[in-house]
Protein backbone atom coordinates (compact mmCIF):
# COMPACT_ATOMS: atom_id res chain seq x y z
CA UNK A 1 0.00 0.00 0.00
CA UNK A 2 1.38 3.40 -0.95
CA UNK A 3 2.14 5.80 1.92
CA UNK A 4 -0.51 8.45 1.26
CA UNK A 5 0.04 11.87 2.79
CA UNK A 6 -3.18 11.59 4.79
CA UNK A 7 -4.52 8.07 5.04
CA UNK A 8 -8.14 7.29 4.30
CA UNK A 9 -8.70 6.19 7.89
CA UNK A 10 -7.50 9.51 9.26
CA UNK A 11 -9.64 11.42 6.77
CA UNK A 12 -12.74 9.38 7.65
CA UNK A 13 -12.13 10.05 11.32
CA UNK A 14 -11.77 13.77 10.70
CA UNK A 15 -14.96 13.90 8.66
CA UNK A 16 -17.00 11.89 11.18
CA UNK A 17 -15.50 13.43 14.32
CA UNK A 18 -13.68 16.65 13.41
CA UNK A 19 -13.36 17.61 17.08
CA UNK A 20 -11.15 14.58 17.56
CA UNK A 21 -8.42 16.05 15.37
CA UNK A 22 -6.02 18.76 16.55
CA UNK A 23 -7.08 22.31 15.77
CA UNK A 24 -4.03 22.78 13.53
CA UNK A 25 -5.19 19.81 11.42
CA UNK A 26 -8.84 20.89 11.30
CA UNK A 27 -7.86 24.39 10.18
CA UNK A 28 -5.59 23.30 7.35
CA UNK A 29 -6.53 25.24 4.22
CA UNK A 30 -8.49 23.27 1.65
CA UNK A 31 -7.53 25.50 -1.27
CA UNK A 32 -4.61 27.76 -2.09
CA UNK A 33 -6.90 30.76 -1.63
CA UNK A 34 -7.28 29.84 2.06
CA UNK A 35 -3.52 29.79 2.68
CA UNK A 36 -2.30 32.66 4.87
CA UNK A 37 0.99 34.28 3.97
CA UNK A 38 3.33 33.23 1.16
CA UNK A 39 1.40 35.33 -1.33
CA UNK A 40 4.59 35.76 -3.35
CA UNK A 41 4.31 32.04 -4.17
CA UNK A 42 0.59 31.98 -4.93
CA UNK A 43 0.21 34.39 -7.81
CA UNK A 44 -1.67 33.25 -10.94
CA UNK A 45 0.51 30.99 -13.03
CA UNK A 46 2.86 30.22 -10.13
CA UNK A 47 4.39 26.72 -9.89
CA UNK A 48 2.13 25.82 -6.96
CA UNK A 49 -1.03 26.84 -8.82
CA UNK A 50 0.12 24.84 -11.80
CA UNK A 51 0.59 21.84 -9.54
CA UNK A 52 -3.09 21.94 -8.55
CA UNK A 53 -4.09 22.15 -12.18
CA UNK A 54 -4.45 25.90 -12.73
CA UNK A 55 -2.93 26.63 -16.13
CA UNK A 56 -1.08 23.31 -16.22
CA UNK A 57 -2.32 22.22 -19.62
CA UNK A 58 -0.27 21.85 -22.78
CA UNK A 59 3.26 20.60 -23.32
CA UNK A 60 4.76 22.61 -20.45
CA UNK A 61 3.77 20.61 -17.39
CA UNK A 62 4.21 21.72 -13.78
CA UNK A 63 7.76 21.73 -12.43
CA UNK A 64 9.12 19.90 -9.43
CA UNK A 65 9.59 22.27 -6.49
CA UNK A 66 11.64 22.45 -3.31
CA UNK A 67 9.93 24.31 -0.47
CA UNK A 68 12.42 25.91 1.90
CA UNK A 69 11.35 27.72 5.03
CA UNK A 70 11.23 27.71 8.86
CA UNK A 71 8.89 25.35 10.73
CA UNK A 72 5.23 26.30 10.74
CA UNK A 73 5.30 28.42 7.59
CA UNK A 74 3.11 26.11 5.53
CA UNK A 75 5.27 23.57 3.71
CA UNK A 76 3.15 20.56 4.67
CA UNK A 77 0.00 22.65 4.32
CA UNK A 78 0.83 23.48 0.71
CA UNK A 79 1.46 19.80 0.03
CA UNK A 80 -1.89 18.96 1.63
CA UNK A 81 -3.69 21.48 -0.57
CA UNK A 82 -2.05 19.99 -3.64
CA UNK A 83 -3.08 16.49 -2.50
CA UNK A 84 -6.70 17.62 -2.23
CA UNK A 85 -6.90 19.72 -5.36
CA UNK A 86 -4.90 17.75 -7.89
CA UNK A 87 -6.31 14.95 -10.00
CA UNK A 88 -2.93 13.22 -9.90
CA UNK A 89 -1.77 10.36 -7.69
CA UNK A 90 -0.34 11.83 -4.51
CA UNK A 91 2.28 9.92 -2.54
CA UNK A 92 4.13 11.02 0.59
CA UNK A 93 7.49 9.94 1.97
CA UNK A 94 9.41 11.22 4.95
CA UNK A 95 13.18 11.27 4.68
CA UNK A 96 13.28 10.38 8.38
CA UNK A 97 11.89 6.88 7.75
CA UNK A 98 12.20 6.24 4.01
CA UNK A 99 15.21 5.04 2.03
CA UNK A 100 16.21 4.20 -1.52
CA UNK A 101 13.97 1.11 -1.51
CA UNK A 102 10.87 3.19 -0.77
CA UNK A 103 11.84 5.83 -3.34
CA UNK A 104 12.26 3.19 -6.05
CA UNK A 105 8.92 1.63 -5.15
CA UNK A 106 7.19 4.99 -5.61
CA UNK A 107 8.97 5.59 -8.92
CA UNK A 108 8.05 2.12 -10.19
CA UNK A 109 4.43 2.74 -9.23
CA UNK A 110 4.50 6.11 -10.95
CA UNK A 111 5.79 4.58 -14.20
CA UNK A 112 3.09 1.91 -14.09
CA UNK A 113 0.43 4.55 -13.47
CA UNK A 114 1.58 6.61 -16.45
CA UNK A 115 1.81 3.61 -18.78
CA UNK A 116 -1.30 1.84 -17.53
CA UNK A 117 -3.88 4.60 -17.27
CA UNK A 118 -2.12 7.89 -17.94
CA UNK A 119 -2.17 9.03 -14.31
CA UNK A 120 0.65 11.34 -13.21
CA UNK A 121 2.18 11.14 -9.74
CA UNK A 122 3.07 13.90 -7.32
CA UNK A 123 5.60 12.83 -4.67
CA UNK A 124 5.80 14.85 -1.47
CA UNK A 125 9.13 14.25 0.27
CA UNK A 126 9.34 15.84 3.71
CA UNK A 127 12.67 16.63 5.40
CA UNK A 128 14.63 16.03 2.19
CA UNK A 129 17.78 17.40 3.84
CA UNK A 130 17.90 14.17 5.87
CA UNK A 131 18.43 12.13 2.70
CA UNK A 132 22.00 11.19 1.89
CA UNK A 133 23.55 12.05 -1.48
CA UNK A 134 22.91 8.48 -2.70
CA UNK A 135 19.28 8.67 -1.62
CA UNK A 136 18.80 11.99 -3.38
CA UNK A 137 20.54 10.59 -6.48
CA UNK A 138 17.84 7.92 -6.67
CA UNK A 139 15.26 10.66 -7.34
CA UNK A 140 17.08 12.12 -10.35
CA UNK A 141 15.81 9.83 -13.17
CA UNK A 142 12.20 10.22 -12.04
CA UNK A 143 12.42 14.00 -11.81
CA UNK A 144 14.46 14.27 -15.03
CA UNK A 145 11.94 12.22 -17.04
CA UNK A 146 8.96 13.61 -15.12
CA UNK A 147 7.79 10.20 -14.01
CA UNK A 148 6.99 12.04 -10.78
CA UNK A 149 6.52 15.71 -9.96
CA UNK A 150 8.47 16.24 -6.76
CA UNK A 151 7.44 18.49 -3.90
CA UNK A 152 10.32 18.42 -1.42
CA UNK A 153 10.27 20.29 1.90
CA UNK A 154 13.25 21.36 3.99
CA UNK A 155 14.01 23.67 6.88
CA UNK A 156 17.72 23.77 5.98
CA UNK A 157 19.46 25.76 3.27
CA UNK A 158 19.04 23.57 0.16
CA UNK A 159 22.24 24.93 -1.36
CA UNK A 160 24.04 22.99 1.37
CA UNK A 161 21.65 20.10 1.97
CA UNK A 162 20.30 19.22 -1.51
CA UNK A 163 22.50 17.91 -4.30
CA UNK A 164 23.12 20.28 -7.20
CA UNK A 165 21.62 18.02 -9.94
CA UNK A 166 18.33 17.86 -8.05
CA UNK A 167 18.34 21.60 -7.42
CA UNK A 168 18.93 22.29 -11.10
CA UNK A 169 15.92 20.13 -12.04
CA UNK A 170 13.57 21.81 -9.56
CA UNK A 171 12.31 25.25 -8.71
CA UNK A 172 13.39 26.52 -5.31
CA UNK A 173 10.53 28.30 -3.54
CA UNK A 174 11.43 30.14 -0.33
CA UNK A 175 8.73 30.43 2.33
CA UNK A 176 8.90 33.47 4.60
CA UNK A 177 8.07 33.46 8.33
CA UNK A 178 4.43 34.34 8.81
CA UNK A 179 3.78 37.90 9.86
CA UNK A 180 1.65 38.88 12.83
CA UNK A 181 -1.09 39.89 10.41
CA UNK A 182 -0.98 36.44 8.80
CA UNK A 183 -1.21 34.69 12.16
CA UNK A 184 -3.91 37.08 13.36
CA UNK A 185 -6.07 36.16 10.37
CA UNK A 186 -5.49 32.47 11.02
CA UNK A 187 -6.25 32.68 14.75
CA UNK A 188 -9.41 34.72 14.21
CA UNK A 189 -10.57 32.29 11.55
CA UNK A 190 -9.98 29.38 13.96
CA UNK A 191 -12.08 31.13 16.62
CA UNK A 192 -15.15 31.46 14.41
CA UNK A 193 -14.89 28.76 11.72
CA UNK A 194 -17.12 25.68 12.00
CA UNK A 195 -13.98 23.55 11.71
CA UNK A 196 -12.47 25.41 14.64
CA UNK A 197 -13.97 26.77 17.85
CA UNK A 198 -17.27 27.85 16.25
CA UNK A 199 -17.46 31.16 18.09
CA UNK A 200 -17.55 29.52 21.51
CA UNK A 201 -14.89 31.88 22.85
CA UNK A 202 -13.54 35.33 22.26
CA UNK A 203 -9.90 36.38 22.37
CA UNK A 204 -9.23 39.74 24.06
CA UNK A 205 -6.63 42.00 22.49
CA UNK A 206 -3.97 41.48 25.16
CA UNK A 207 -4.34 37.68 24.97
CA UNK A 208 -4.16 37.76 21.19
CA UNK A 209 -1.02 39.90 21.29
CA UNK A 210 0.68 37.45 23.64
CA UNK A 211 -0.40 34.49 21.53
CA UNK A 212 1.18 36.07 18.46
CA UNK A 213 4.38 36.74 20.40
CA UNK A 214 4.81 33.16 21.58
CA UNK A 215 3.95 31.83 18.12
CA UNK A 216 7.06 33.43 16.64
CA UNK A 217 5.78 33.23 13.06
CA UNK A 218 4.82 29.54 13.42
CA UNK A 219 1.19 28.82 12.50
CA UNK A 220 1.21 25.36 14.06
CA UNK A 221 2.50 26.75 17.35
CA UNK A 222 -0.15 29.48 17.35
CA UNK A 223 -3.03 27.05 16.81
CA UNK A 224 -1.67 24.54 19.31
CA UNK A 225 -1.44 27.23 22.01
CA UNK A 226 -4.89 28.55 21.10
CA UNK A 227 -6.40 25.09 21.38
CA UNK A 228 -4.81 24.44 24.77
CA UNK A 229 -5.97 27.79 26.15
CA UNK A 230 -9.46 27.35 24.70
CA UNK A 231 -9.78 23.94 26.35
CA UNK A 232 -8.81 25.41 29.72
CA UNK A 233 -11.22 28.33 29.32
CA UNK A 234 -14.13 26.06 28.39
CA UNK A 235 -13.40 23.80 31.36
CA UNK A 236 -13.74 26.88 33.58
CA UNK A 237 -16.99 27.95 31.84
CA UNK A 238 -15.36 31.13 30.58
CA UNK A 239 -16.56 32.94 27.47
CA UNK A 240 -13.22 34.59 26.74
CA UNK A 241 -9.63 33.33 26.84
CA UNK A 242 -7.92 35.49 29.42
CA UNK A 243 -4.24 36.33 29.35
CA UNK A 244 -3.83 34.46 32.63
CA UNK A 245 -5.40 31.32 31.16
CA UNK A 246 -3.15 31.47 28.12
CA UNK A 247 -0.07 31.97 30.32
CA UNK A 248 -1.00 29.01 32.49
CA UNK A 249 -1.66 26.66 29.61
CA UNK A 250 1.51 27.47 27.70
CA UNK A 251 3.58 28.00 30.88
CA UNK A 252 5.02 31.21 29.55
CA UNK A 253 4.55 34.61 31.16
CA UNK A 254 3.61 37.54 28.99
CA UNK A 255 6.36 40.07 28.56
CA UNK A 256 4.97 43.58 29.01
CA UNK A 257 6.35 44.89 25.77
CA UNK A 258 4.70 46.88 23.01
CA UNK A 259 6.65 46.47 19.79
CA UNK A 260 5.04 49.59 18.38
CA UNK A 261 5.49 51.72 21.49
CA UNK A 262 8.18 53.21 23.68
CA UNK A 263 9.36 49.92 25.16
CA UNK A 264 10.36 48.67 21.72
CA UNK A 265 12.91 51.47 21.55
CA UNK A 266 13.73 51.53 25.27
CA UNK A 267 14.67 47.85 25.43
CA UNK A 268 16.60 48.01 22.16
CA UNK A 269 18.46 51.05 23.48
CA UNK A 270 19.21 49.28 26.76
CA UNK A 271 20.59 46.29 24.88
CA UNK A 272 23.03 48.42 22.89
CA UNK A 273 24.07 50.52 25.90
CA UNK A 274 24.71 47.38 27.93
CA UNK A 275 26.93 46.03 25.15
CA UNK A 276 28.69 49.40 24.98
CA UNK A 277 29.21 49.26 28.75
CA UNK A 278 30.59 45.68 28.52
CA UNK A 279 27.89 44.34 30.89
CA UNK A 280 27.31 40.97 29.25
CA UNK A 281 24.68 39.87 31.78
CA UNK A 282 22.54 42.98 31.35
CA UNK A 283 22.89 42.68 27.58
CA UNK A 284 21.64 39.08 27.68
CA UNK A 285 18.72 40.13 29.87
CA UNK A 286 17.54 42.72 27.35
CA UNK A 287 18.14 40.31 24.49
CA UNK A 288 15.94 37.75 26.26
CA UNK A 289 13.21 40.34 26.74
CA UNK A 290 13.25 41.16 23.05
CA UNK A 291 13.10 37.49 22.09
CA UNK A 292 10.26 36.74 24.49
CA UNK A 293 8.36 39.80 23.26
CA UNK A 294 8.39 38.35 19.76
CA UNK A 295 10.76 40.96 18.36
CA UNK A 296 11.77 40.37 14.76
CA UNK A 297 15.16 38.61 15.01
CA UNK A 298 16.33 40.50 11.93
CA UNK A 299 15.76 43.80 13.77
CA UNK A 300 17.92 42.59 16.67
CA UNK A 301 20.63 41.43 14.27
CA UNK A 302 20.63 44.82 12.54
CA UNK A 303 21.14 46.58 15.88
CA UNK A 304 24.06 44.30 16.68
CA UNK A 305 25.69 45.07 13.32
CA UNK A 306 25.41 48.78 14.06
CA UNK A 307 26.89 48.26 17.53
CA UNK A 308 29.86 46.40 16.07
CA UNK A 309 30.93 49.49 14.13
CA UNK A 310 29.61 52.20 16.42
CA UNK A 311 31.07 50.98 19.72
CA UNK A 312 33.78 48.43 18.87
CA UNK A 313 35.19 49.31 15.49
CA UNK A 314 38.86 48.55 15.01
CA UNK A 315 39.40 47.63 18.66
CA UNK A 316 38.16 44.22 17.48
CA UNK A 317 38.09 44.09 13.65
CA UNK A 318 36.36 40.70 13.83
CA UNK A 319 33.27 42.12 15.53
CA UNK A 320 31.57 43.42 12.38
CA UNK A 321 32.13 40.23 10.31
CA UNK A 322 30.74 38.25 13.24
CA UNK A 323 27.64 40.47 13.43
CA UNK A 324 27.11 40.28 9.66
CA UNK A 325 27.43 36.49 9.71
CA UNK A 326 24.93 36.40 12.57
CA UNK A 327 22.45 38.51 10.60
CA UNK A 328 22.75 36.16 7.64
CA UNK A 329 22.29 33.11 9.86
CA UNK A 330 19.28 34.64 11.60
CA UNK A 331 17.63 35.41 8.25
CA UNK A 332 18.09 31.80 7.18
CA UNK A 333 17.06 29.91 10.33
CA UNK A 334 14.60 32.15 12.20
CA UNK A 335 13.40 31.50 15.73
CA UNK A 336 13.80 29.52 17.93
CA UNK A 337 17.33 28.58 16.79
CA UNK A 338 18.18 32.20 15.97
CA UNK A 339 18.17 32.92 19.71
CA UNK A 340 21.43 30.96 19.97
CA UNK A 341 23.07 32.99 17.23
CA UNK A 342 21.92 36.28 18.76
CA UNK A 343 23.21 35.20 22.18
CA UNK A 344 26.57 34.19 20.68
CA UNK A 345 26.93 37.59 19.02
CA UNK A 346 25.71 39.64 21.97
CA UNK A 347 28.20 37.97 24.32
CA UNK A 348 31.08 38.50 21.88
CA UNK A 349 30.24 42.17 21.36
CA UNK A 350 29.73 42.88 25.05
CA UNK A 351 33.12 41.39 25.94
CA UNK A 352 35.02 42.92 23.02
CA UNK A 353 37.34 45.90 23.58
CA UNK A 354 35.55 49.13 22.77
CA UNK A 355 36.33 52.07 20.51
CA UNK A 356 34.08 54.71 19.00
CA UNK A 357 36.94 56.21 16.98
CA UNK A 358 35.36 55.18 13.68
CA UNK A 359 32.07 56.77 14.78
CA UNK A 360 33.62 60.09 15.79
CA UNK A 361 35.87 60.12 12.70
CA UNK A 362 33.05 59.97 10.19
CA UNK A 363 31.00 62.35 12.34
CA UNK A 364 33.75 64.98 12.24
CA UNK A 365 34.29 64.51 8.50
CA UNK A 366 30.56 64.85 7.81
CA UNK A 367 30.36 67.98 9.94
CA UNK A 368 33.09 69.67 7.86
CA UNK A 369 31.46 68.66 4.58
CA UNK A 370 28.13 70.05 5.76
CA UNK A 371 29.87 73.30 6.67
CA UNK A 372 31.07 73.58 3.10
CA UNK A 373 34.67 72.59 3.77
CA UNK A 374 35.22 70.66 0.57
CA UNK A 375 36.96 72.38 -2.33
CA UNK A 376 38.20 70.93 -5.58
CA UNK A 377 40.07 67.65 -5.76
CA UNK A 378 43.83 68.34 -6.14
CA UNK A 379 44.73 68.24 -9.87
CA UNK A 380 47.20 65.39 -9.57
CA UNK A 381 44.47 63.13 -8.08
CA UNK A 382 41.91 63.77 -10.81
CA UNK A 383 41.00 61.19 -13.43
CA UNK A 384 43.53 61.22 -16.24
CA UNK A 385 42.21 58.36 -18.39
CA UNK A 386 40.05 60.27 -20.83
CA UNK A 387 41.21 62.18 -23.88
CA UNK A 388 42.14 65.75 -23.10
CA UNK A 389 42.71 65.15 -19.38
CA UNK A 390 46.43 65.86 -19.68
CA UNK A 391 45.74 69.23 -21.32
CA UNK A 392 43.69 70.14 -18.26
CA UNK A 393 46.54 69.16 -15.97
CA UNK A 394 44.68 66.20 -14.54
CA UNK A 395 46.79 63.40 -13.01
CA UNK A 396 49.98 65.34 -13.76
CA UNK A 397 52.61 64.89 -11.08
CA UNK A 398 50.81 62.05 -9.36
CA UNK A 399 53.24 59.72 -7.56
CA UNK A 400 52.27 56.02 -7.66
CA UNK A 401 52.84 54.70 -4.08
CA UNK A 402 53.67 51.17 -5.23
CA UNK A 403 56.72 52.51 -7.04
CA UNK A 404 58.29 53.58 -3.74
CA UNK A 405 60.17 51.28 -1.35
CA UNK A 406 57.91 52.03 1.62
CA UNK A 407 54.70 52.07 -0.44
CA UNK A 408 53.65 55.55 0.63
CA UNK A 409 53.95 58.80 -1.32
CA UNK A 410 54.30 62.16 0.45
CA UNK A 411 51.84 64.13 -1.65
CA UNK A 412 48.67 66.06 -0.87
CA UNK A 413 45.52 63.95 -0.98
CA UNK A 414 42.94 66.14 0.76
CA UNK A 415 41.48 69.35 -0.70
CA UNK A 416 43.14 72.55 0.51
CA UNK A 417 40.21 73.38 2.79
CA UNK A 418 40.78 70.38 5.04
CA UNK A 419 44.37 69.34 4.29
CA UNK A 420 45.42 69.69 7.94
CA UNK A 421 42.32 68.01 9.45
CA UNK A 422 42.83 64.75 11.37
CA UNK A 423 39.50 62.99 11.79
CA UNK A 424 40.57 59.54 12.97
CA UNK A 425 41.82 59.50 16.56
CA UNK A 426 42.45 55.84 17.37
CA UNK A 427 42.38 54.48 20.90
CA UNK A 428 44.90 52.05 22.36
CA UNK A 429 42.15 49.53 23.13
CA UNK A 430 42.54 45.99 21.84
CA UNK A 431 43.60 45.59 18.23
CA UNK A 432 43.20 49.33 17.58
CA UNK A 433 46.58 49.91 19.20
CA UNK A 434 48.27 48.71 16.03
CA UNK A 435 46.09 51.04 13.97
CA UNK A 436 47.19 53.88 16.26
CA UNK A 437 50.79 53.06 15.47
CA UNK A 438 50.01 52.80 11.77
CA UNK A 439 48.19 56.14 11.56
CA UNK A 440 51.02 57.90 13.40
CA UNK A 441 53.63 56.40 11.03
CA UNK A 442 51.67 57.19 7.85
CA UNK A 443 50.93 60.78 8.85
CA UNK A 444 54.61 61.38 9.49
CA UNK A 445 55.57 59.90 6.09
CA UNK A 446 52.92 62.02 4.41
CA UNK A 447 54.70 65.08 5.76
CA UNK A 448 52.18 65.74 8.51
CA UNK A 449 52.74 66.04 12.24
CA UNK A 450 50.55 63.13 13.25
CA UNK A 451 48.22 62.86 16.25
Amino acid sequence: MEPDLFTAAAEDRQEKDPAGSPLAVRMRPRTLDEVVGQQHLLKPGSPLRRLVGEGATGPAGPSSVILWGPPGTGKTTLAYVVSKATNKRFVELSAITAGVKEVRAVIDGARRAIGGYGKETVLFLDEIHRFSKAQQDSLLPAVENRWVTLIAATTENPYFSVISPLLSRSLLLTLEPLTDDDLRDLVRRALTDDRGLKGALTLPEDTEAHLLRIAGGDARRALTALEAAAGAALDQDETAISLQTLEQTVDRAAVKYDRDGDQHYDVASALIKSIRGSDVDAALHYLARMIEAGEDPRFIARRLMISASEDIGLADPGALPLAVAAAQAVAMIGFPEAALTLSHTTIALALAPKSNAATTAIGAALEDVRKGLAGPVPPHLRDGHYKGAAKLGHAQGYVYPHDLPEGIAAQQYAPDAIKDREYYEPTRHGAEARYADAVEWTRQHLGRNGS
